[in-house]
């Protein structure tokens, strides 16, 4: 008789462990997507401190940078670590006629005679005037220059196509951005001049030209400090290192020869 029950109550046995038997693999599997969840979210919220973290180096470092670029526009020395040192080298076709260039194209000297040259588009013939071999098209870059204690000079960058002949005008609007000794003063080549009150004689001059950001600024060597900056906004086209001597304070100029690690431009 109780076997009988047995058989009787078999199907309902059968069903029950059945139903049993899946409502556990079914719970198990909507218990996996939690899980998965849960780890997911244990996952991003670790994404997230490291994210944090990361932004929190981010501005520290950009804090780092901001201060020290505010210093390069006092030091020169702390400048050069956010430029490229260029190797500068004079063009003899660019040359004036009573310029004679020597060590290696990078001394420029005035003397009362003139040579004998070839008629060349290139060359300045109203001003005693020359280019850099180098085209600078981009970039932040810096070369330095000695000037001397007692000569009259301009230095600064031109475009490559500026006027050789005829009334030459050194100031932007002619494609010269440049700064001049003369006289015993100092000026910026601006649109009018602008006078500049410098405590010490640069015998060295450093140049930082910042392309993209369209400026050019110079700093004395001797005291390290800021001479003046041109700013330009954009310069939009090909640049060219820029010397002039005058000749009636002349001595030379002589650039000086970039560290082993300078770069080129692109010519």
């Amino acid at each position: 008789r109780d076997f009988g029950r047995f058989l009787c109550l078999l199907p309902f046995l059968s069903d029950f462990y059945i139903t049993s038997y899946f409502s556990d693999q079914l719970r198990k599997e909507l218990d996996q997507p939690r899980k998965e969840d849960d780890q997911l979210r244990k996952e991003n919220d670790q994404l997230r401190i490291e994210n944090g973290k990361l932004q929190n180096e981010i501005d520290e470092r950009k804090a780092q940078f901001k201060n020290g670029w505010q210093k390069t526009s006092l030091y020169p020395d702390w400048r050069k670590e956010f430029f490229q040192a260029v190797d500068i080298t004079l063009d003899p076709a660019t040359a004036h006629p009573s310029l004679f260039l020597s060590e290696g194209n990078r001394r420029v000297t005035w003397e009362e005679k003139s040579q004998d040259l070839p008629e060349d588009p290139q060359r300045f013939y109203s001003l005693p005037c020359v280019l850099g071999h180098q085209v600078i098209t981009t970039g932040r870059w810096y070369w330095e220059v000695e000037v001397g204690t007692h000569g009259a000079w301009d230095l600064g960058i031109c475009r490559p196509h500026v006027m050789r002949k005829g009334r030459v005008c050194i100031k932007p609007e002619d494609g010269f951005w440049a700064l001049r000794f003369y006289k015993q003063e100092y000026w910026a080549l601006t649109s009018p001049e602008t006078k500049l009150t410098v405590k010490v004689h640069p015998a060295r001059v450093c140049i930082f030209l910042e392309y993209e950001e369209g400026s050019i600024s110079f700093y004395n060597m001797v005291d390290k400090s800021h001479i003046h900056t041109l700013s330009q906004g954009a310069f939009g086209g090909p640049l060219k290192p820029f010397f002039r001597l005058w000749p009636s304070e002349s001595e030379p100029l002589t650039i000086c020869p970039g560290p082993e690690a300078a770069q080129n431009p692109l010519y």
